[in-house]
């Protein structure tokens, strides 16, 4: 797999050469390793970062999201997590994939995921950190590997590190490769060279994302309402807010919207064969398992506080949205959760079966 070092070798009466062999070990790692990019930053406090999570966090953007904004201390102060942090070595790794046909046939209601989510690809991004990690640990340095722990703001350290820049959908974008990346980094005391100045913002007055994003959810270029977004309101629990519902259509965990109809993401998906292909799930035969299998089905998912209710209640809305609405499997299913015990199911089964309602009416009056 290909790849690229970001990032300069300073040769200066600071800067050793044993330094600058160090920095190569860690570059030809990462690369061997499978990283797609790799470069390095100060494990500096971001002060910048820090007042946009405390901005986004009185101002209610965060919608209740946890993540970088439960301790934005702790998120943007790298020595936090390694007394003496010198150096972040920051990774992007793949994901990019082209959905198959979604599923088909009586009863069948295809519900989509997110292309992050069809595998875990975080595990491998973090063998791969590892590696760098043991690489530093074996040279006489701490390594401590940070993905998906909400340690760091990853896409601050991806563009301190100058793997890319923060496009308008707040995604960081790969110059000339696009977004189809995960990020993670390694904190270490090792003095590494320092990162190349920040790449330059390359969107410029492109904004498909902005006018793409199918519930408004960018306010502003690189700002999130976590309140709008789906790939949020999909994880949050509790009523999903009945204005987003349609707008949801045949989503059940994630949304690649904003990454789908950005030009730079497009350019690198038509030349991509990396990971496997995008996942679809029948969403009445989610619907019919009992908890256990229902959360083994999603088992790298974020839910929260593992409710598999959470799941059903997407799986719901999926079903509204895009069941056959005169398939006796889909209104089955929707009937038995509408007189549900647990009044969120049975509120979100009935909105399905009211959508379900109205499309079978337009159906007839469009035949008359």
């Amino acid at each position: 797999m290909g790849g690229q070092w970001v990032g300069r070798t300073c040769r200066g009466e600071n800067v050793g050469v044993g330094v600058d062999g160090l920095a190569a070990e860690v570059r030809d790692a990462a690369l061997s390793a499978g990283l797609a990019a790799v470069g390095t930053c100060r494990a500096a406090s971001w002060t910048r970062t820090r007042a946009l999570l405390d901005e986004g966090r009185h101002g209610g953007r965060h919608g209740g999201m946890a993540f970088t904004y439960r301790n934005p201390p702790r998120s943007t102060e790298p020595h936090r997590i390694l007394s003496n942090a010198a150096t972040l070595v920051v990774g992007a790794w793949p994901y990019a994939a082209r959905p198959p046909d979604p599923p088909s046939g009586p009863g069948a209601v295809a519900a989509r995921v997110a292309r992050y989510a069809t595998e875990d690809h975080y595990a491998h991004l973090r063998a791969a950190l590892d590696q760098v990690a043991a690489l530093l640990r074996e040279r006489g340095h701490r390594g401590v590997v940070m993905a998906d722990d909400n340690s760091v703001v990853d896409r601050e350290a991806a563009w301190r590190a100058g793997l890319g820049f923060c496009g308008k959908n707040a995604n960081i974008l790969l110059p000339g490769r696009g977004s189809w990346f995960i990020l993670g980094s390694v904190v270490t005391d090792a003095v590494l060279p320092p990162f190349q100045p920040p790449v330059a913002d390359q969107c410029g007055s492109c904004r498909r994302c902005i006018d793409g994003c199918p519930t408004g959810a960018i306010v502003g270029p690189g700002v999130i309402d976590a309140r709008r977004c789906l790939a949020w309101l999909l994880q949050r629990p509790g009523t999903f807010p009945p204005e987003f519902r349609s707008a949801l259509g045949d989503r059940i965990y994630g949304c690649d919207d904003c990454q789908e109809v950005c030009p730079a993401a497009r350019r690198e998906e038509s030349r991509s064969q990396l990971g496997p292909p995008g996942h679809w799930l029948d969403a009445i035969e989610l619907l019919s398992l009992d908890d256990a299998d229902l959360l083994e089905r999603c088992e790298r998912w974020y839910i929260a506080g593992r409710d598999p209710n959470v799941v059903r209640r997407n799986l719901l809305l999926v079903t509204g949205n895009a069941g056959d609405p005169l398939d006796p499997e889909v209104l089955a299913i929707v009937e038995e959760f509408a007189s549900h015990d647990d009044p969120l199911l049975a509120e979100h089964a009935r909105w399905a079966r009211g959508q379900l309602e109205q499309r079978r009416r337009n159906s007839e009056d469009g035949a008359a």
